[in-house]
């Protein structure tokens, strides 16, 4: 776990068998915009440019495979400037070539998310001291902070109707699930409980997340966008965590303990059921992520010795299906997200 992002170790981390906000607390580190000015209001700034849409671990909106944006501690490679191995966010083709550094500060930046068109992508970042969320453009570039408070803001999931951001927030003393529409903040799960990895359906009307009610045995919930009728798909006394909706939003994506180690599994969006493993391997595998066309999920596996990128058939790994490592290098390389391309 590279040192900067260990506060992220509750997104990324498959070291115990539970949901890991104390390890986040515990730790010290978690197409342009250049006429925008920090400024400038998200009322505003949707009007400007559509740009919400996010994974995810959150949704796969439809679309060609475009670029898979990742987190990295990564301090060498071409186009890499990162002396202090703080993490950044990356971009790379679907074969894991034409690796681009998009930030670059010495603070952590995490959980990057495109919107819908692919234009956008919102992150975490650990710039202001505690973790808010903030927004550039796909190629890099300036970036806006769209969150100011003095605790986690963390893992952003954008809207498909480029209105809503979701993102989970400690502000309350308590994880929740918090919504911002124009400006206003509204916290759709308000319980005793952990709420963490919001996820919008690809038609905005649910939204996915994970719920730990104490212990190790944490589930993938499913509400609507406005936070009534949370609904338990996973339903399984181990860790299920991180979900992500298929394009078509039929399927859910998620990490499960169950077979004693993190793997990841898919299951039916409507009612948690046919829940299968995909997944195969003595080692972590976390944070799936759906490609656009469906075809394939990236997901960050540990199988490696350290954490790297993988992408997969969403069928259970075998031999016509071996997981393709994209990052291969001996740092961490987390949290994929898809690029869609849209016409």
């Amino acid at each position: 776990m590279c040192v900067c992002c260990s506060a992220l170790r509750l997104t990324y981390t498959a070291r115990a068998g539970r949901v890991r906000e104390q390890d986040m607390l515990k730790s010290e580190g978690l197409r342009r915009l250049t006429t925008i000015a920090a400024a400038l209001a998200l009322a505003a700034l949707v009007a400007v440019v559509v740009l919400w849409g996010a994974k995810p671990a959150e949704a796969a909106f439809p679309g060609a495979n475009g670029k898979i944006a990742f987190a990295s501690s990564r301090t060498t490679g071409e186009g890499v400037d990162n002396p202090t191995a703080d993490e950044e966010i990356f971009t790379m083709n679907p074969d894991g070539t034409g690796v681009t550094q998009l930030t670059d500060n010495t603070a952590g930046d995490t959980t990057p998310s495109f919107s819908v068109d692919g234009s956008s992508i919102a992150f975490a970042s650990l710039r202001d001291d505690n973790f808010e969320i903030y927004l550039m453009s796909s190629g890099g570039g300036p970036q806006l902070r769209l969150t100011n408070n003095t605790t986690t803001d963390v893992q952003p999931t954008i809207s498909p109707d480029g209105t809503k951001i979701a993102y989970y927030s400690l502000r309350g003393g308590n994880y929740e699930i918090i919504v911002r529409e124009a400006g206003i903040e509204t916290n759709l799960t308000n319980n005793a409980a952990g709420d963490f990895f919001p996820a919008f359906s690809p038609d905005g009307t649910k939204i996915a997340f994970t719920r730990n009610s104490g212990g190790s045995d944490s589930e993938v919930y499913v509400m609507d966008s406005d936070g009534t009728d949370p609904i338990n798909l996973s339903n399984n006394p181990a860790t299920d965590a991180d979900p992500d909706w298929s394009p078509d939003g039929s399927k859910i994506a998620f990490e499960s303990t169950r077979n004693g180690n993190y793997e990841i599994y898919v299951m039916n969006a409507s009612d948690g059921s046919s829940q299968k493993r995909l997944t195969k391997k003595a080692a972590d595998d976390v944070l799936p992520a759906w490609s656009p066309d469906g075809k394939k999920i990236a997901f960050t596996s540990s199988r490696g010795g350290d954490n790297e990128i993988y992408t997969m058939k969403p069928k259970p790994e075998g031999t016509k299906n071996r997981p393709k490592n994209l990052t291969k290098n001996d740092v961490e390389d987390i949290h994929p997200d898809w690029q869609p391309l849209v016409n």
